[in-house]
């Protein structure tokens, strides 16, 4: 069997109500395009009809694929074992909810054929928008949060938290095969070992539609900041074993 030129990780928990609609968006997109492709849905050990969804959807949508796990390990650890199972020449992982469209991705192509091997969607580079804007304090918090993981693991790098990020099959194989971070901090340890493996990032500006109905609370940002902390101090320690 070929391999796709494209594999969509969506990484799901408790997803059910969302899901359907971003399935249908993605179906409807892809089906357009020249290029082959698969989705595969991550069950995260879901406790609700998550998993059913997708059974539901497979024989509709071409090539959609469900990874169910019985228990819950976290959103990096889905994000890892989707991408490890993968076969698509492009691997890009984003939001069940939606919250940046498959139809961004067409735009990360011209930055495949100049020679990136990770491009990543942001919300915080010239040409990005939101709707409707974040609540203030996550807008803040979101800020400092940012400068602390330049500081430490990815200078340069102004949103390593948007949900929507593009790796090559050779990076995410040596990456994901390394992260050990399963659940929000994986971003950012995904970003740092990308550079200390030498490839380089583009940040790309995207739309991202805000919803209110986010599994991402005030503790998520703490366990980030915690979460990157130890990143830094694996890297020093080369836990890693990158040299």
């Amino acid at each position: 069997m070929a391999r796709p030129f494209l594999s969509v990780i969506i990484p799901s928990y408790n997803e059910a109500k969302r899901l359907p609609l971003t399935l249908i968006d993605i179906d409807k997109h892809l089906e357009e395009q020249e290029y082959s492709y698969e989705i595969l849905v991550v069950n995260d050990g879901s406790t609700d009809e998550t998993a059913e969804i997708v059974r539901r959807f497979a024989p509709l949508i071409e090539n959609l694929k469900l990874i169910d796990n019985k228990e819950n390990k976290g959103k990096g650890a889905a994000v890892r074992q989707g991408m490890l199972l993968a076969r698509g020449t492009w691997r890009l992982f984003m939001d069940a909810d939606n919250s940046t469209s498959i139809v961004e991705f067409n735009k990360m192509i011209p930055y495949f054929k100049e020679g990136y091997e990770v491009v990543i969607g942001s919300r915080d580079v010239k040409g990005s928008r939101k709707l409707p804007a974040q609540a203030f304090y996550k807008t803040v918090l979101g800020n400092i949060g940012n400068l602390i993981i330049q500081a430490l693991l990815v200078p340069g790098i102004w949103d390593t938290q948007c949900g929507f990020k593009c790796f090559s099959d050779e990076a995410a194989q040596k990456i994901f095969n390394l992260t050990k971070i399963n659940r929000w901090g994986f971003d950012a340890e995904s970003l740092a070992l990308a550079r200390e493996l030498g490839y380089t990032i583009k940040e790309m500006p995207v739309f991202w539609v805000n919803d209110p109905r986010t599994h991402v609370r005030l503790s998520t940002y703490l366990q980030v900041l915690e979460e990157t902390v130890k990143v830094r101090w694996w890297l020093w320690r080369n836990v890693y074993n990158l040299k």
